[in-house]
């Protein structure tokens, strides 16, 4: 059985949790648009602060990939992400996980973070290069790539540490032939036929062996770029 194009969130989850086990003990941390804090479990051993803009209900509009039953009610701080109301040099680490796309002003998150961060603290980053719409309305940008990173980052006073970007090509049109079945369900009303689904599989194996022996058409397209810098 193939696995290409499954692996996007557990390479992202084993890459946070290797840096976080970095962080010293007690380092206080905010996790900006935490959401329901699902990373707060790689973060037992720092001080954690959960923020988020807590206006997300899961009922939307119904389109968009809603998320049902989205639980916000234990967050420590409710605020627009740009906007924080802590005081300068708050924090050794900001951890901001999938979270720049779904933010009006990103570059203007990006400086809050540096308002907020201590000397030589930690800014610890993920976001989408290519995603569906998700969380909608709340969904405003696609295309963060190491580019976007490499110029913005240091332009507001980071130095990136490590900067990998996460799948290639032959991944990520593995996961949307994955997505098919659903996507057909949901907007065309009707499932693959038996064909249909053996020549999926047929593409999932040329992808699969392609990937394998890939040679950096990540440069091109991949899932998203982990990025941990620190404050100049």
């Amino acid at each position: 059985m193939t696995t290409v194009g499954t692996n996007n969130q557990s390479t992202r989850e084993k890459w946070l949790e290797k840096i976080l086990k970095q962080i010293p003990a007690g380092s206080r941390i905010l996790d900006a648009g935490a959401g329901e804090k699902q990373y707060q479990r790689f973060c037992s051993h720092l001080d954690y602060v959960a923020q988020d803009f807590a206006q997300y209900d899961g009922k939307g509009n119904d389109t968009g990939l809603q998320m049902e039953n989205w639980d916000q009610s234990d967050l420590d701080i409710i605020s627009d992400i740009t906007n924080i109301p802590e005081p300068e040099a708050s924090f050794d680490v900001i951890l901001c996980v999938e979270v720049l796309e779904h933010v009006p002003e990103p570059i203007k998150a990006i400086q809050e973070f540096a308002r907020l961060l201590k000397p030589e603290g930690h800014l610890i980053l993920t976001a989408p290069f290519c995603s569906l719409t998700h969380f909608a309305p709340y969904h405003y940008y696609t295309g963060y790539n190491r580019y976007f990173y490499e110029f913005h980052l240091p332009a507001n006073g980071f130095k990136i540490l490590d900067l990998q970007e996460n799948g290639n090509y032959f991944e990520y049109l593995a996961q949307e032939i994955r997505r098919i079945p659903r996507m057909a369900e949901c907007y065309a009303q009707r499932k693959p036929g038996v064909t249909e689904y053996l020549n999926m599989h047929l593409c999932l194996s040329m992808l699969e062996r392609l990937s394998k022996n890939d040679l950096g058409s990540s440069e091109v397209l991949h899932f998203g770029c982990h990025v941990h810098a620190i404050k100049r």
